[in-house]
């Protein structure tokens, strides 16, 4: 039986993720895996926003120039209704991001939490946003601790991720001590298992680790949307995109 959104909203206040289970079916996720196959492999490889390894593409930010109908893949109801839970009414989508870790190709992600968010000018004078870099052409900037606070990612998983193929690994709890990092154990590590069609709700305050993708001919492609409740940020910034969700 699905949890209910009231068992999802406090999984991730109180550990910082929850997984809904089942939210696309299986031709949906073939769509969605056509589509955005087909739109990387329309962009230039290796530059700006892509990234490959002989003709295969691993990673791609910018995900809403490259693939617009992402601004709706996400539209499903029980997501819709916890980010609005999450958030508030006034939230909307500021990131998109595509991860794949085919077989022959794979790396591992060591701990850290998700600290930077892409805005329009990076070089305003603020204490409240830091470190300025640019990222595939794009000014991005480490986020105060007030808008981190605000934001919520989906992980909406385009094939199974389990041990196998280097599913997410996270620490239940983490996100409430804010930046710092945290120490891990072996005991307060989680894997974060899913079937494809199922969405990974989380903080980018939780701290967060994957490793390589150990079965030959796997897969583990994710798109990795970014939302915030706050819409217009201090000191002048301006995200580089706010599409609310609700419209």
């Amino acid at each position: 039986m699905p949890q209910s959104l009231e068992q999802s909203s406090q999984q991730v206040t109180q550990r910082g993720f929850t997984v809904l289970r089942d939210v696309y079916n299986s031709a949906e996720m073939q769509t969605v895996r056509t589509e955005i196959d087909t739109a990387l492999s329309h962009a230039e490889l290796d530059a700006g926003p892509i990234r490959s390894r002989q003709g295969r593409v691993y990673a791609a930010r910018n995900v809403l120039e490259l693939y617009p109908d992402v601004a709706d893949v996400w539209k499903r109801t029980p997501l819709v209704q916890l980010l609005l839970n999450q958030l508030g009414n006034d939230c909307g989508l500021v990131r998109v991001l595509y991860f794949d870790k085919p077989s022959d190709q794979s790396w591992s992600l060591p701990w850290h939490k998700d600290l930077t968010i892409a805005v329009k000018d990076n070089q305003i004078k603020s204490q409240q946003f830091t470190k300025p870099t640019t990222k595939a052409g794009v000014p991005h900037v480490e986020a105060s601790l007030e808008v981190l606070q605000a934001m919520l990612t989906l992980r909406i998983h385009l094939d199974d991720a389990d041990a196998g193929n280097g599913a997410l690994k996270v620490i239940p709890g983490s996100q409430l001590s804010g930046k710092q990092a945290v120490a891990t154990s072996d005991e307060q590590v989680h894997l974060v298992e899913a079937r494809a069609g199922g969405v990974l709700a989380m903080s980018p305050l939780i701290s967060h680790a994957s490793g390589e993708v150990q079965d030959a001919g796997r897969h583990r492609r994710i798109l990795h949307l970014e939302f915030c409740g706050i819409k217009d940020l201090p000191d002048g910034f301006e995200w580089n995109h706010f599409l609310p969700v609700c419209s």
